[in-house]
């Protein structure tokens, strides 16, 4: 098969493979990136596989970074883009189901092709557009399958993250697992054990982000995957119970968290500490806690001031989209036009500051000044007096009296 009009992206990148195959190599556009020009999906990476050594890659371009050295990855820096170019080359066996215990540089494409993990994954391109199938790929692309190359237990013995790979492929091609390299998976589901959580989570994240999520969840429960990973052990109901919600695509990471949890019946306090076991950032644990409080209390009733002030016109915008999920419409412009319409959006915008309270009661800073900062802003948001700085301070000298008798 031969490409009508080659993308862009490779265009691009062609003076980079004619260099290589100008000094006597084999070059050509290689992985996902060919895929997703046959499926008209947009290039994202483009990454080239040649028959040059790494020391010959380097002696070919001037400008190089190691970045992968050692398994033959060279990055060219080039005035087009940067481009990582790896050596063609075999694998020996797997002892921790992750990583090669040796690596072996070869000129045979073929050699190289046959380590991939999936067919539709095993093109090469060459730069007259010529596409190398030397696995049926193709056939299979055209049949939304997905199929391991050579022997699926082989494959995944080799890297069994690859087994997680083929469930998120599921979600986000629609694509179907072949008999056997399903049976593979699950035969072999155990190995994930070995894998790295951080590793688990990349691409967990990604299957439950994709286009034909409900198809990934119900292939990620029938497979058994789920019960080697963080705090899914035993829970394939509620799973179920997140295949079954409308198939909508979920936008960001932190809304894929929430409807999990929420569906897993996960308590408010004990957020942290599962995220924490997938190894999710502070910054995502944060939003993901903020996002689920807000949507516990937005399926019930509407935004008030206070929880819209609290949660930030980005957070209250991310649990409204979700809101279609529960069979509840969404009205993310009644949000923007509500958080505008704050009388403040943060401490800073409050008429009167620490000082200005310091000052006017001649104190020292200490406790009072937090919870009387904290009783000014709560009577702002909520409407009960204006943000006006002799108006605060009038009612800040009531509360203090208040709280004296």
């Amino acid at each position: 098969m031969k490409l009508g009009k080659i993308p862009a992206e490779f265009q691009q990148a062609l003076p980079v493979l004619r260099k290589l195959t100008k000094a006597g190599h084999e070059a050509y556009f290689v992985g996902g990136s060919v895929r997703d020009v046959l499926l008209n999906h947009p290039i994202h990476d483009v990454d080239i596989a040649t028959s040059a050594f790494p020391e010959e890659i380097k002696q070919i371009f001037p400008k190089t970074i190691d970045v992968g050295i050692d398994h033959g990855t060279v990055l060219v820096l080039e005035e087009s883009g940067q481009y990582e170019i790896t050596t063609f080359r075999t694998e020996s066996s797997y002892q921790d189901f992750r990583r090669p215990d040796h690596v072996e540089f070869v000129r045979s494409l073929k050699e190289d092709l046959k380590r991939r993990d999936f067919t539709i994954n095993a093109f090469a391109l060459r730069e007259d557009g010529e596409i190398v199938d030397l696995f049926n790929g193709l056939a299979d692309l055209k049949q939304h399958i997905l199929r391991a190359v050579g022997n699926p237990h082989e494959r995944f013995f080799e890297d069994a993250l690859r087994m997680i790979r083929g469930l998120r492929f599921v979600s986000q091609l629609g694509f179907t697992l072949e008999e056997d390299t399903f049976a593979a998976i699950k035969e072999n589901n155990q190995l994930l054990e070995k894998i790295s959580v951080e590793r688990i989570n990349i691409e967990f994240v990604k299957l439950l982000l994709g286009d034909y999520r409900n198809k990934g969840i119900s292939a990620f429960i029938s497979s058994q995957c789920f019960e080697y990973c963080p705090q899914l052990a035993g829970k394939s109901q509620e799973l179920l119970a997140l295949s079954h919600l409308p198939e909508m695509t979920i936008n960001y990471e932190s809304q894929a968290w929430v409807l999990l949890l929420d569906q897993l019946n996960v308590n408010e306090t004990d957020i942290r500490s599962f995220l924490k076991k997938w190894k999710c950032s502070n910054e995502m644990i944060k939003t993901v806690q903020a996002v689920f409080h807000a949507l516990q209390v937005r399926k019930q009733k509407e935004f008030t001031s206070e929880l819209l002030y609290q949660l930030g016109e980005k957070q209250a915008l991310l649990t409204e989209e979700l809101l279609p999920f529960y069979g509840k419409e969404a009205n993310p412009a009644k949000v923007r036009h509500d958080y505008q319409l704050l009388p403040i959006h943060s401490l800073k915008d409050l008429a009167v500051d620490g000082n200005d309270l310091m000052n006017y009661f001649d104190k020292k800073p200490g406790r009072w000044l937090k919870e009387l900062l904290t009783f000014l802003e709560r009577a702002v948001i909520c409407r009960q007096v204006t943000n006006k700085k002799e108006v605060l301070l009038y009612i800040a000298e009531k509360k203090q009296i208040e709280s004296a008798q």
